[in-house]
């Protein structure tokens, strides 16, 4: 379980986090939204370790990782996949995917496990293309399936949805759905696309100025009215 206590961070004089807590269960998609400039991304690397909190605590497994640094961070079980995708655009898709599987040992990360293929199917029949020659949406789930090439427990996902044409959408929705109900994974969504998270969402978080200002259940969200507390 992922337990996130009172972060705070600044930048530049600013309060950027004031407070943040809430939990990520396994079995679970958490999602977080928020108007742009909120400080959702400035969270989720805080999360990674790529910037430190300033105060706070961030709990893992019932370990505190607060500190420690990203490559620790991935070593536990967490991965992330930032806005912007961040594939390398000159390897082919099969060692972008390799790439995912630097925690393992040498013997163990010679293969793409076949799973990922399972849950991404374009990423089979394009695993000698180079990553910048794929659209937005085959990029999007090349990242994704990066990142769950290292097995991860939790998995934290930045709008995901970004520039992605309505079709890929759905497909990444139900791998999200998919991975959620294995049970043994932690998703932690971050998403401006209300009906995308309405769908998805076991528990919600709206972010406004730098904190939590309400939660519940995803299916208490219209009930909530959460859409007209995100939609700009």
């Amino acid at each position: 379980m992922l337990e996130v206590q009172e972060l705070h961070q600044y930048y530049g004089g600013s309060h950027i986090l004031r407070g943040v807590s809430f939990n990520a269960l396994p079995g679970e998609i958490t999602c977080l939204l928020g108007r742009n400039g909120v400080g959702k991304t400035t969270l989720l690397k805080c999360l990674m370790g790529l910037i430190p909190a300033h105060s706070g605590s961030v709990h893992w497994k019932e370990s505190v990782i607060t500190r420690q640094k990203p490559h620790q961070r991935v070593q536990a079980g967490i991965a992330y996949v930032p806005q912007g995708r961040e594939i390398f655009p000159r390897l082919t898709v099969e060692e972008n995917l390799l790439l995912g599987l630097s925690r393992f040992s040498a013997q163990e990360a010679r293969e793409v496990p076949e799973d990922i293929f399972r849950l991404f199917p374009v990423l089979r029949e394009m695993k000698q293309r180079r990553g910048g020659d794929l659209s937005g949406g085959q990029q999007q789930q090349l990242a994704i399936g990066r990142a769950l090439a290292s097995r991860p427990q939790l998995l934290i996902l930045d709008e995901p949805t970004e520039g992605i044409q309505p079709s890929v959408i759905k497909e990444i929705g139900e791998v999200i759905r998919q991975l959620a109900r294995r049970g043994d994974m932690a998703i932690l969504l971050v998403e401006q696309f209300y009906d995308f998270a309405a769908d998805l969402a076991d528990q919600y978080l709206v972010m406004s100025r730098g904190t939590i200002v309400q939660q519940g259940r995803g299916d208490d969200m219209a009930r909530d009215g959460v859409r007209g507390m995100v939609t700009i």
